[in-house]
C-alpha cells in the first residue's frame, strides 16, 4: 500500500480538498494535511475548532470495494481503532465515544468524519477526516469538553510522528477488513468503547434515562438497554451521551 501525501498551508476543510481529487489505486492511501482549516467540520453542521499550526488535521481517502455498503460503520470503526491506538502511545484513558469521536477519560480529545461515495451499487471511496487536539492549550469555542495531548502531557507532540503512527495502524486494521477479519475488527472497537461497562445518563426525544451499552452493529445503530431491561436502539444524532 503506498501512500500519496499533499500538505496544505491553509484549506476550508480537508475533506471537501480531498473529494475533489482522483481517487487512489488499487490499496494506495491519499493523504492531505493542512495547518489550519478555515470551515473545519464536524458531525452534521458541526464545526471544529483548531489553532493554526498547533493540530493534526488531516484526510484520508481509500477505495474500499471489498466491503459490504451496509457494512461501512467497519471503516468508521477502523479509522477509530487507528487514532486511539496511535495516542496510546502518549497517554492512557483513550476511548471511542460511538459514533465518531475519540476521548481521553470524559473529554473529547479527536473527532472524526467518515464519507463515502458509491459506483455501481458499491463502495467506492472512502474519507476519514480527522481533527486530533495536539499542541492547543486553550480552547476558545463552546465546545462542551475540548482536550489536547498538551493539556494532559504538559509538553509539544511531533504531529508528523503521530500521523505516521495513525497511517500505519489503519493500513493493519484496513487489510483486516479486506481479508475477511470483520468480526475482530469490530470486537476490538467494541473492547475500547466510552462507557462499555456499567449504567450512564443519556438523553433522547422522551427525556433523560439511564442505560448500559449492549452493543454497536456493523450498520452503525447503537443498542442500549435501560433500567427497567428494555433495549432502545438509536442512529446517529437520535440519542446524547450527558456528561457531566
Amino acid at each position: 500500500m503506498r501512500i500519496h501525501r499533499i500538505q496544505l498551508d491553509e484549506t476550508d476543510s480537508t475533506n471537501s480538498y480531498i473529494r475533489e481529487l482522483a481517487a487512489p489505486e488499487n490499496d494506495d492511501m491519499l493523504v492531505v494535511t493542512t495547518d489550519y482549516q478555515s470551515a473545519g467540520r464536524g458531525q452534521g453542521s458541526n464545526h471544529w475548532e483548531s489553532e493554526r499550526g498547533k493540530n493534526l488535521l488531516c484526510s484520508i481517502m481509500v477505495c474500499p470495494t471489498a466491503i459490504k455498503p451496509t457494512r461501512q460503520f467497519l471503516l468508521s470503526e477502523a479509522g477509530a481503532l487507528a487514532v486511539a491506538e496511535a495516542l496510546d502511545n502518549y497517554t492512557d484513558g483513550i476511548s471511542l465515544k460511538w459514533p465518531n469521536d475519540i476521548y481521553w477519560h470524559d473529554k473529547k480529545i479527536c473527532g472524526t468524519l467518515i464519507e463515502t461515495s458509491m459506483a455501481t451499487g458499491k463502495l467506492r471511496t472512502c474519507v476519514f477526516g480527522i481533527g486530533l487536539n495536539i499542541n492547543q492549550h486553550v480552547f476558545h469555542s463552546d465546545a462542551p469538553n475540548p482536550v489536547s495531548l498538551w493539556q494532559i502531557r504538559d509538553c509539544e507532540t511531533d504531529r508528523e510522528a503521530v500521523l505516521v503512527h495513525i497511517l500505519q495502524v489503519l493500513q493493519k486494521y484496513l487489510f483486516m477488513l479486506y481479508n475477511g477479519e470483520e468480526e475482530k475488527v469490530s470486537s476490538l472497537y467494541h473492547s475500547r468503547l466510552y462507557r462499555r461497562e456499567g449504567f450512564f445518563p443519556y438523553l433522547d426525544s422522551n427525556g433523560l434515562f439511564m442505560a448500559e451499552i449492549v452493543g454497536v452493529a456493523d450498520e452503525g445503530p447503537i443498542t442500549l438497554c435501560d433500567t427497567e431491561g428494555k433495549q432502545r436502539s438509536y442512529a446517529f444524532k437520535e440519542v446524547q451521551f450527558v456528561i457531566e
